[in-house]
């Protein structure tokens, strides 16, 4: 077993060198950034957002067919662009963009036995759903920041295995293995852990702050001020329900339990945590199928 990182080592100038030497995440496509910038802007229009989407076929048809489909649950069939922006909401079609992207990101490596980058991806889209499930429950106006939140919430993971593909399987074989904190593990083996990795690549990307947010403290939500924390904390809980259902690349919060007082804080009761639980498989199943 290669040895851990020597004591003393600097995990911000770690976390750094690592943001510096990635390649193939070092930037967004170009259409997805301005995607993300127009609708950040809160002097845009749908007619902006149009105007880039239209240069790019792909994207167009994408965001067609998941307005179409049982994932929106919209009534009727919708085949101009501008209609599916409207419908869809500025937020609904930026995080279209941003899953358009980063799926092509999360290619077959393998993290461990039993586990690929696929695997990761499925487990993100899940976070995704459910925390915007979590969202919808308690009718709050939070439910697209819920969603991207969940799925870039483990993208340090990719840093990770760009940076170090031979430590990130040491990681993980010894999770499997011996059990653990994933995140302990990750300090002892890389000297940082996915969440410092994320939050950087997050704000290198330029990524709302929730986002960014999320990316850094989905395993320790009351780090974050008080009014800084709702979304993370349902990304939190939605990471903890998908990991103990076992969906996707599991082992970042297999043994994370759902606490009391953070549930309490998100405003959420057992009723809410049934019922999203139990339509999970359903939800999932049709998120993956339109952006998996």
């Amino acid at each position: 077993m290669p040895t851990a990182v020597a004591t003393g080592t600097n995990p911000e100038v770690i976390v750094n060198r690592a943001i510096k030497n990635i390649t193939a995440l070092a930037t967004l496509p170009e259409v997805t950034a301005r995607i993300i910038a127009i609708v950040e802007n809160p002097r845009s229009s749908a007619s902006s957002l149009h105007k880039i989407i239209s240069h790019d076929p792909a994207l167009v048809s994408r965001i067609l067919k998941l307005v179409n489909s049982a994932f929106y649950g919209l009534p009727g069939q919708i085949s101009s662009i501008d209609r599916a922006i409207v419908l869809l909401g500025l937020n609904a079609v930026k995080n279209v963009a941003v899953a358009a992207s980063l799926g092509q990101l999360f290619r077959g490596v393998k993290l461990c036995e039993g586990f690929t980058a696929r695997d990761l991806w499925t487990h993100c889209i899940a976070v995704a759903v459910t925390a915007r499930e979590l969202a919808k429950g308690l009718k709050i106006p939070l439910v697209d920041e819920a969603f991207l939140a969940g799925l870039i919430h483990d993208v340090g993971i990719l840093v990770a295995l760009q940076v170090w593909p031979a430590k990130v399987q040491t990681v993980c074989t010894t999770v499997l293995e011996h059990g653990g904190d994933y995140c302990a593990a990750e300090r002892l083996f890389l000297g940082v852990d996915h969440q410092m990795l994320g939050k950087a690549l997050a704000e290198k990307w330029k990524f709302p702050r929730t986002c960014q947010q999320a990316a850094g403290f989905h395993h320790a939500p009351r780090s974050l001020a008080e009014d800084s924390r709702l979304v993370v904390c349902l990304v939190h809980i939605a990471d903890t329900i998908c990991c103990q259902a076992g969906i996707g690349f599991n082992l970042t919060a297999r043994g994370q339990q759902l606490d009391a007082s953070i549930l309490k804080e998100a405003g959420l009761d057992a009723a809410i945590i049934q019922k999203v639980t139990a339509d999970i498989p359903t939800h999932v199943n049709d998120a993956v199928a339109m952006l998996g």
